[in-house]
Formats: structure tokens, C-alpha cells, sequence
């Protein structure tokens, strides 16, 4: 692993990688502002223009020993290509001086049957060099530059032969190659060298320690999932804590991005729909099947409301499809503790919405947790500020009320029909409250005058909706007395979105629970 200082930060390092059902092999990581690179090594032609890489049509005839000369391998059977994996010495490919191990059989022309092996005297055949050697025929460099069959009695070669990879290895120069079944002609010159394998836009991509829909979390591995679905495939580390290094770079980066991305798009919405975050999470199922737990989901809080997609918004009518969308100040967020959570999953919090549903949500990293918290506490901050009260009908002793929850004032109760207000109390004035989890909450206010607590009951068709609004308008008064809180909320301000490196854990940083 190592680091490169320029004009942005690049990180690089060679590692495992798993890719579906292969065996895990070596690819290097590059790691640049806005895209995560994974390359593999591969033998290239990397000086004279190799003569045979466009198509051509060679026809040879068969001999009365040797046949053609050559081996295929591959085809629609194996979904591959099928390929040249072997050219005999001295025979008819060989000496066509137009065939070499690598050409992808495009089309075939026999003289009798349309099989090769039973073909006539004669086959014409239509190749083109693979600039991809299949990966059937990579094979590791060796030292031994023999080349000899096998089984000699059926004609088969060893996958050694047959990858052309290997042949004629020079100790002073272990990466350059030749092989006498390629060309020999001057100025072409092969090396291994490591080739782009797969680009990982970082834009919206995200990051999965887990396997799949599960919570067993891999061993110092992860992927990288872009945001139209290619995937990196597990990258395996050697320790934890590179695993961890390789999380908590790539995280930045992508928060960055979004960071940047965020600013541009706020520029279209006016002040009160200005977007606090964006971001990947797991949703917990909420009936779980053996195969699935988890499922990602791509949360955004933007002005009043907090929604959840399937993927990303991008265009101004993505917004308008959102799976769901709840109002932040009726929702209540709670960070798991270890006692609270579910399963193996450590990076967790729920949200309680308005008609009393859990909903749990993982992120990968402590700091993703944080960047989250803290941006729910703004967007909450920050609307409860723009409305500065909220009123909700209820009813007392039978008759129709409405309650207001005012920022300056605190609650105040009046009557539905005349509007004449009944009874008010400030916040510093509740001293304890209770609900029956279905419709009735118990106030417990002090009279400022006598000391006396006075209850106050009132019953109300969307409970969780005004016992989270309540909480919100607290936890923004008690906001509003935290300077270090409000300075970082004057700077959210300004820059739109908080960032991974804005996130302090420290323990001046704001520590408002929203917890029921």
C-alpha cells in the first residue's frame, strides 16, 4: 500500500480478489478522488504493432500426420470463446505464418462436415487476435521452456502448452516474453503488466463488509457496489486494520462527492427544500426470510422530509418516487446500542414514524453513524425553526380541541369551534408525561404560581406523530442552548451537507439522543 501527492490523494495496493466462482487471484486497488480502479495483470504487446490483431481469413489444408497443427478450446457450451490454445511445430498452422495461439475462431468454413475434427481436406478459417486472453488459458510464468504433449498417443497438449504465456521465460528479464507459436517478428515486444480490470464510479457507490442480505460480516474483505450496479468483487486484505484503512478512504471519498454533488442540485431548490444528506444504508426486513435480512436503500433529507429509494435520485422527478417519505419533526431516530441490537449488525439506528412503525437501518462505519445522526439533528433543527409551531386536533372532556406546540410559546390548548385558548404552559413547565400507546397522552405541567402539578389529558388520531413532534420541538430548544451545536449548524448552513471529516467525536460535539 502506498500513497502518491499530487493534486489529489491517490492510494494504491496489491490484494486478493474473489470474483464470483473463480479462485481468488492478485489485482491492484487505485484509489483517485471520484473512481476506485481494480486492476489485473496481463501479458500486452507493449512496443511494435502487432500485424496479426485485425481479422483475417487463413485456409490450410490437412497433412497425413499432424492434421492442421492446431488446438481450439472453449465455446458456447463453456459461454466463452472458442479459442486457438495450441500451435504444433512444423504443421500447417504453424507454417500459414496467419494463426497464433489467442485468435478467437469467428467463423468456419469447412470443405465436408462441420466439425474440425471431422473436417475434409481442407477448412478455412476466420480469426481475430483476443486482446483478452480468455481466462481458461491464463496461466502463472514458469521457468520451464519446454513445450512437450501431454499424452502423446492422443495428440492433447498440457494447459502449460496451451496457454502460450510461459514459453521461453529469460531470468534477467522475468517480464518479457516470447514464444515461438507468437510472432517473432522485429520490434514486437511482450510484458506483464497490471490492465484495467473494472472502474468503479465512486459517485453514489457504496460499501458492503456483509454478505449480501445477511449480517455476517467478511473477514478483511469488502466490495464496492457502483451506483449502476457493477460490482468491485470481495477485496480480500491481508490484517484488519489495512481493511479498515481501505473503508474509511473510500467512505471519504465517496462522501466528498456527494458533498459536491449535493451543493450543484441545491442550487435548483429554493432555501426550505435544501438537501442535509444523501446516502446508502441496509434496511432490516421487517419479515425476515433465510435468504435475506438486509436490503439497500438509499436515504435523503431534504427540507421537511426524510425519504427512502431504491436508488439514487437524479432527475427532479425521481423525487416524486420515493418509496416513502416521512415529515422529520414526526419521527423519532434512535442510535442501537449494543443492548438494542437485532443481530451481528453494529452500526445501527431506528426510525419510529408516525403511525408507530420500527423501521432499523445499518450503515458500514461509526463514522457514516455520526455523519447521520448529526445530519438528522439539522434537518430536524432547522425545520422545527422554519415553522416555528405545529397544531394538531384533539379532543378534551369530550370536546374538540386543537393543541398547539409553539417554539416561543410552548403548548397551548383552545377551543376547536371559538378559538379561545383554554390554557397554555411554557417547555421549562412539563415536568412528565405519559401515553397509552394508542391515542391518549397524560401532561404533567407545574403551575407557575401555586407549584402545583396539574394534569392535562387529551386524546388525539395520530399519537406517535405529535409525541415525535414534541420531542423534536424539545430537543431544538435544548439545541439552541448548545453553542457549539448551533455553530455547527450555522456552518452546515453554508455548505449544504455535513461531511465524514466534519463529524466530531469528540467530547465537546453535540450529543442530542433522540431516544423514546
Amino acid at each position: 500500500m502506498d500513497f502518491k501527492t499530487s493534486n489529489e490523494e491517490i492510494k494504491t495496493g496489491i490484494y486478493l480478489l474473489q470474483d464470483g466462482n473463480e479462485e481468488p487471484f492478485n489485482i491492484r486497488l487505485h484509489l483517485a478522488k471520484d473512481i476506485l480502479t481494480i486492476q489485473e495483470q496481463d501479458v500486452i504487446c507493449v512496443s511494435g504493432e502487432p500485424f496479426y490483431s485485425s481479422e483475417r481469413t487463413v485456409t490450410i489444408r490437412r497433412q497425413t500426420i499432424g492434421g492442421f497443427g492446431l488446438s481450439i478450446k472453449g465455446g458456447a457450451e463453456h459461454k466463452i470463446p472458442v479459442v486457438i490454445s495450441k500451435i504444433s511445430k512444423e504443421q500447417k498452422a504453424e507454417l500459414s505464418g496467419l494463426l497464433f495461439i489467442g485468435d478467437g475462431i469467428l467463423q468456419v468454413r469447412l470443405s465436408t462436415v462441420q466439425v474440425l475434427r471431422n473436417a475434409g481436406e481442407e477448412v478455412t478459417l476466420t480469426v481475430s487476435f483476443l486482446k483478452r486472453t480468455p481466462a481458461f488459458l491464463k496461466l502463472p510464468l514458469c521457468e520451464d521452456c519446454t513445450c512437450v504433449p501431454s499424452d502423446q498417443s492422443s495428440g492433447t497438449s498440457s494447459p502449460l502448452c496451451d496457454s502460450g504465456l510461459h514459453l521461453n521465460y529469460h531470468p534477467n528479464n522475468p517480464d518479457t516474453l516470447s514464444c515461438s507459436s507468437w510472432p517473432t517478428s522485429a520490434g514486437l515486444r511482450w510484458e506483464k503488466r497490471w490492465v484495467d480490470l473494472r472502474l468503479i464510479p465512486l459517485l453514489h457507490a457504496r460499501l458492503s463488509q456483509y454478505i449480501p442480505g445477511s449480517d455476517i460480516c467478511r473477514q478483511n474483505a469488502f466490495q464496492v457496489i457502483a451506483v449502476d450496479g457493477v460490482c468491485s468483487g470481495v477485496i480480500q486484505c491481508p490484517i484488519g486494520e489495512e481493511c479498515m484503512d481501505w473503508l474509511q478512504a473510500i467512505a471519504s471519498n465517496i462522501s466528498a462527492l456527494t458533498k459536491h454533488n449535493v451543493k450543484k442540485i441545491n442550487r435548483n431548490f429554493p432555501v426550505n427544500q435544501q438537501i442535509i444528506y444523501m446516502g446508502w444504508v441496509d434496511e432490516r426486513e421487517q419479515d425476515l426470510v433465510q435468504d435475506r435480512m438486509y436490503t439497500p436503500k438509499f436515504l435523503a433529507l431534504r427540507g421537511s422530509s426524510l425519504f427512502k429509494f431504491s436508488a439514487p435520485p437524479v432527475t427532479t422527478w425521481d423525487w416524486t418516487r420515493a418509496e416513502q417519505s416521512f415529515t422529520v419533526y414526526e419521527i423519532m431516530c434512535k442510535i442501537l446500542k449494543d443492548g438494542d441490537l437485532l443481530d451481528k449488525r453494529r452500526q445501527c439506528f431506528s426510525l419510529q414514524t408516525d403511525t408507530g412503525e420500527d423501521m432499523v437501518f445499518s450503515v458500514e462505519l461509526e463514522s457514516e453513524l455520526l455523519l447521520w445522526e448529526k445530519a438528522f439533528q439539522m434537518a430536524t433543527f432547522f425545520e422545527v425553526e422554519r415553522i416555528q409551531c405545529k397544531t394538531y386536533a384533539c379532543i378534551m372532556e369530550s370536546h374538540l380541541m386543537g393543541l398547539t406546540i409553539d417554539f416561543s410559546m410552548g403548548f397551548v390548548c383552545f377551543d376547536a369551534a371559538s378559538k379561545a385558548v383554554l390554557w397554555r404552559y411554557k417547555f421549562s413547565q412539563l415536568k412528565g408525561s405519559s401515553d397509552d400507546g394508542k391515542s391518549k397522552i397524560k401532561f404533567l405541567f407545574q403551575n407557575q404560581d401555586t407549584k402545583l402539578i396539574e394534569a392535562k389529558e387529551l386524546e388525539f388520531s395520530n399519537l406517535f406523530a405529535v409525541l415525535h413532534c414534541i420531542h423534536a420541538f424539545f430537543a431544538a430548544k435544548v439545541a439552541c442552548l448548545d453553542p457549539v451545536f448551533v455553530g455547527s449548524q450555522n456552518t452546515a448552513a453554508s455548505t449544504a451537507v455535513p461531511t465524514l471529516s466534519s463529524v466530531s467525536t469528540g467530547p465537546q460535539a453535540s450529543k442530542l439522543k433522540y431516544s423514546s
